[in-house]
């Protein structure tokens, strides 16, 4: 038999590359990201529209609820777990097989943008205005997360081990230093570089008054460690779950031992109040700003626990959509600002309220009689964000599993 030769002609074609690859996500992960930040939205909008959150703070025992003490106290798991996985994912661009100096050069990239949209996109969502002679902004979890992205890429070629060694001292010893203040109003210098690293309040950074609500040093501890975490991705599913349940556990009996001595890992001592549901209210109320051990305790513990639980966990629908929103993180954040303060003026210009209080600084203004509304409306509110939030946020996954555009690593 002949041997026939094809000679391809003006109508042939190559054969079709195949598609390029597209990053697999993990969802477990993605949704407990999107667990916090839903729960994330719920502390924004009530601050926003609750009477008393611009003039009190719910965790203070002495003139708070238990509804409202409650409320924020479940809020309290988003900025430590958001950070925790912000680190996860850094580590998963190594899992997935980019080479550490190309990782190390977007976390510089990255860590610069999150800070400028800090003092821009996200100091408009929450205050309204453009002033910036009174006000240039806060430093927040976006800071906070920029910062500790470009402290990992210092550190990203040094074994995984130290890395998350260096992460567990931070986190375990910072409270040591909780006796080192700064006096004065405004410090610049030396005492804005402290306040900036482990003292909340106004300082002079670079010679701009600033608040900072997120002393950073702690935060880059959580950061470095959720780094380590992401590497045991590379594990099997049973080595990982079962690692994942001992750490959570641990870490949450750990909270409880701790606590219950008062010796060490926060600031302010839990003590008897006037009956025993105030007491346990005293018990679990740990110190956010800066995060003190015993609070990424509290937090992060009950954080692992359900990280493992949802590796083995059925999703239905409420699930489905906690992932969504998992895999567009900043996307989501940058929208729930103007979601939840516009929400609040909105209902309270159709109520006939004074809105005042819902421009500049957030609490500058004294309280006005008849503003705000109770913490039924704040749920209300809430909910409405969610479901305005979900499709947009729908929307924009699919962008990001369809594209590969550059920038859409920086969303």
């Amino acid at each position: 038999m002949a041997t026939q030769t094809v000679v391809p002609g003006p109508l042939s074609a190559p054969a079709a590359a195949p598609p390029p690859a597209r990053r697999a996500r993990i969802d477990s992960v993605d949704l407990l990201r999107g667990a916090v930040m839903v729960l994330m939205l719920l502390d924004h909008t009530r601050e926003f529209v609750h009477r008393d959150a611009p003039f009190f703070d719910a965790a203070d025992l002495s003139r708070t609820t238990v509804v409202l003490f409650i409320t924020r106290w479940v809020t309290h798991f988003c900025a430590p777990a958001f950070v925790l996985l912000a680190g996860t994912g850094a580590a998963l661009q190594v899992v997935r097989g980019k080479p550490k100096g190309e990782l190390a050069r977007f976390l510089v990239t990255r860590g610069a943008w999150l800070i400028l949209l800090e003092l821009t996109v996200i100091r408009f969502g929450v205050v309204f205005d453009l002033d910036y002679r009174a006000f240039p902004g806060m430093l927040q979890v976006i800071w906070a997360i920029g910062v500790s992205m470009m402290v990992l890429a210092a550190l990203i070629r040094l074994p995984t081990r130290w890395i998350a060694a260096i992460g567990v001292a931070i986190v375990a010893l910072h409270n040591l230093t909780d006796a080192v203040r700064v006096a004065g109003p405004e410090p610049g210098g030396l005492g804005a570089l402290w306040m900036v690293l482990h003292q909340p309040g106004f300082a002079r950074v670079l010679g701009i008054r600033m608040l900072v609500l997120y002393p950073v040093l702690p935060w880059i501890g959580v950061f470095l460690c959720g780094y380590a975490l992401g590497h045991v991705y590379r594990w099997d599913a049973e080595r990982r779950w079962r690692l994942l349940v001992r750490l959570g556990a641990g870490m949450t009996a750990g909270f409880v031992l701790l606590r219950l001595t008062n010796l060490y890992g926060n600031p302010f001592p839990w003590s008897p109040q006037k009956n025993a549901v105030f007491t346990v209210l005293s018990f679990v109320n740990t110190s956010k700003y800066p995060p003190s051990l015993l609070f990424i305790l509290m937090t992060l513990g009950p954080a692992l626990l359900m990280l493992a639980w949802a590796e083995r966990t059925r999703r239905g629908p409420a699930g489905s959509a906690l992932v969504t929103f998992g895999r567009v993180p900043m996307f989501f954040y940058l929208l729930q600002w103007p979601v939840a303060h516009g929400l609040a003026l909105l209902i309270s210009m159709a109520a006939g309220k004074p809105t005042s209080h819902l421009f500049g600084f957030p609490g500058a203004h004294p309280p006005q009689p008849g503003a705000g509304f109770g913490l039924g409306v704040a749920y209300l509110c809430w909910a409405a964000g969610v479901a305005m939030l979900y499709p947009l946020c729908r929307w924009f996954a699919g962008v990001k599993r369809r594209r590969d555009d550059w920038w859409l690593s920086y969303l």
